[in-house]
């Protein structure tokens, strides 16, 4: 698949891991520990921003905890009208922006954010695109937090080749993730697998 491809297939996602799917499910282990995360590194008047929000439950569940200056971004517009029948708290008082990061990371001013996270969306960067990993880099003015599939489920994040396929649709690229943002400037904090996913804690230079 070239870039294109890859944008237009999370743009058009209906069915499983389309907005409404992920609402259904709400918020989990991931979620619990951005929360955790963030009450030990940041005050809760911190700009966050969630790259690949969907209909944004990881960003609820840090406004149910106390985090108010919230904003996201999605390339699937119906993410955000999802978000205002599940969660519309969230979308009245959220800053929300419709498109590819690639397209709008760029608009935001250096260090721009306290707080950058993305959950499961920068493993799906096709490589032509991973310049855009430096764009993410420049925003993050503290704390980058990253959870991303690195083979912790057996279908998934394999070793042994530089993208897979899931359900034999959409591609995951491996990355060393920790050198992406090491060679950045960033230092690691934490590393946490979960039964799905790796958590990754990246400070700022």
């Amino acid at each position: 698949m070239d870039p294109d491809d890859v944008r237009d297939d999370w743009a058009s996602r209906s069915g499983k891991f389309s907005p409404a799917y992920y609402a259904e499910l709400g918020p989990n282990e991931v979620s619990e520990t951005l929360v955790n995360v963030l009450d030990h590194y940041v005050h809760d008047d911190a700009r966050i921003i969630e790259l690949g929000c969907g209909s944004g439950r990881h960003l609820a569940h840090l406004q149910t905890n106390g985090y108010g200056n919230l904003t996201g971004i999605d390339i699937n517009d119906e993410s955000f009208d999802v978000m205002a029948e599940h969660y519309p708290r969230l979308a009245d008082s959220g800053t929300f922006h419709t498109g590819a990061l690639e397209d709008i990371v760029t608009e935001f001013e250096d260090d721009a954010f306290d707080v950058v996270y993305s959950v499961e969306t920068l493993q799906h960067i096709h490589p032509d695109d991973a310049w855009v990993f430096e764009e993410i880099a420049r925003i993050a003015g503290d704390l980058l937090v990253i959870a991303e599939n690195e083979g912790n489920s057996p279908q998934r994040g394999r070793e042994d080749t530089d993208v897979s396929y899931v359900d034999d649709d959409f591609p995951l690229y491996h990355r060393n993730w920790k050198q992406v943002f090491s060679e950045l400037g960033f230092a690691q904090l934490i590393r946490e697998p979960t039964s799905r996913d790796t958590i990754r804690v990246f400070r700022a230079p």
